[in-house]
């Protein structure tokens, strides 16, 4: 047996010699094979161990992985948590090499804390050491963790505007080269001063008429393109059934193509027809690229206001735009079937905070409410001033939180997520930033169906 180990331990060095015999003579030796588990996250705890020779790494399941919070050697003591709160192992212990180590039963614990001040001084002080260290790791890797799942979303909802860029660009090469090649066809229809205006005021029709595409229904849509193919078919036109959907989307229908017949040749009205539905296919691969590259404009500007990037920690924060701006971070969580409806008021003040921190607050919330709806159901956001402050509600028809844990959910570590979904820190950093950093208030009620989240932060934040 160490005794150069056992002198370095926190909960044997204040011991006096009698109670530190007595516990050797209850103490009984363990020997670890390298790689070997000690303990299991989860797993019943019946005792503490004394680490006399040896390294032992302790790691937590969070997020489908194993977290390294600590590595204990030589007068360190393991496993001390579980047995003070009658819990599970709160944590998994593995052996990096081959080691030695005194095994106390929690009876003998048990005894030695009632009979020893300096021991139960000891460990108490060791718990709160190991406590703080645990949550610090844990909130940076739930941070990081929380990071990368908001990265991969923001990655999937920036493809697809991109790729739909992409694709029109491509499809627009195409069309443009077509247009070209029309467009030198009917250079010789210029040469007729009548017939070279009725061409350029067709142009500028194309034009209005590609600003503003006409919405009609699927049936109606349906009777319009059958009309206008049979018409152009009727013509001789090729292709009159690739021609005739772009032709009604913007607005042409038998009665407006049939007008071209009295300022167009006859012997020309197919190469003018596929020269303005290509002119249209133009135009609207147009319009797609601008929208992608709007929404991606859009995401990169929610992101950038999101993380309050260039600004001082405390700002004038808009709470609504911070809403919209998570909602557009976890929309590839709301769009397959989430609806989300907003109860805005008007003449909500704008408040002073933390930004980025805050928006830390809404993304735990929704991302939680959004988890429990499993994709499906509803998310009401609802706000209002109230008495100098500014109230937010969250609301989801998720499952609800049983009544006997609800007291439970903003202590650290808590969580109702299966093992290694959750570090259980999410709700707890939500109620530090709003209760410690905003002298705030979170509450939160729940029943099958509705849970509800009541968030109440002070307009000013200075001084107050």
């Amino acid at each position: 047996m160490s005794l150069e180990a056992l002198s370095r331990s926190p909960l044997l060095a204040g011991l006096s010699k009698e109670h530190t015999d007595w516990l050797m003579g209850q103490a009984e030796p363990v020997v670890l094979e390298a790689g070997a588990l000690l303990m299991e996250e989860g797993s019943p705890g019946d005792a503490l161990y004394i680490v006399l020779e040896g390294e032992f790494e302790v790691s937590k399941r969070a997020d489908r992985q194993d977290v390294v919070i600590a590595v204990r050697g030589p007068g360190e003591v393991l496993g001390e948590m579980s047995l003070l709160q009658r819990a599970p192992r709160s944590a998994s212990v593995r052996a990096l090499r081959q080691g030695r180590l005194l095994k106390v039963s929690q009876a003998a614990f048990e005894e030695l804390l009632a009979s020893d001040s300096s021991a139960t001084l000891a460990i108490l002080h060791t718990v709160v050491e190991r406590l703080q260290n645990t949550e610090g790791m844990l909130r940076q890797h739930a941070k990081m963790a929380m990071l990368g799942t908001l990265a991969a979303g923001l990655a999937h909802e920036l493809n697809n505007p991109a790729a739909a860029v992409r694709r029109s660009t491509a499809q627009l090469r195409e069309a443009l080269a077509d247009w070209q090649r029309l467009s030198t066809e009917l250079d010789t229809l210029t040469r007729d001063s009548r017939q070279a205006e009725a061409l350029n005021t067709l142009r500028q029709e194309m034009v209005l008429r590609a600003a503003e595409p006409v919405r009609l229904s699927t049936l109606a849509r349906s009777d319009r393109e059958n009309d206008v193919q049979e018409w152009l078919e009727e013509r001789g036109v090729d292709t009159a059934w690739e021609l005739a959907p772009m032709l009604v989307s913007f607005g042409w229908d038998r009665g407006s193509l049939e007008k071209l017949t009295t300022t167009l040749p006859e012997g020309r009205l197919a190469v003018v027809v596929r020269w303005l539905g290509m002119g249209s296919t133009v135009h609207a691969l147009l319009d797609e690229v601008g929208k992608g590259a709007e929404r991606i404009s859009e995401i990169v500007k929610a992101v950038k206001s999101y993380s309050y990037l260039d600004q001082a920690p405390i700002q004038e924060v808009d709470v609504h735009e911070g809403l919209e701006n998570t909602l557009i971070i976890l929309r590839h969580k709301t769009k397959l079937g989430v609806r989300v409806t907003r109860d805005y008021a008007p003449d909500l003040p704008r408040i002073e905070a933390y930004g980025s921190e805050l928006n830390q607050v809404w993304t735990n919330i929704i991302d939680n409410a959004l988890d429990a709806m499993q994709g499906q159901g509803d998310l009401v956001l609802r706000t209002y001033a109230k008495d100098g402050h500014v109230v937010v509600e969250v609301t989801d028809s998720g499952p609800g939180i049983p009544p006997e844990i609800q007291a439970r959910i903003f202590e650290p570590f808590f969580t109702t997520k299966p093992p290694g979904q959750g570090t259980g820190l999410g709700l707890h950093i939500t109620y530090n930033i709003v209760v410690h950093r905003h002298r705030g208030e979170v509450q939160v009620t729940s029943q099958p169906g509705a849970t509800f989240f009541r968030v109440t932060l002070p307009v000013r934040l200075r001084g107050g």
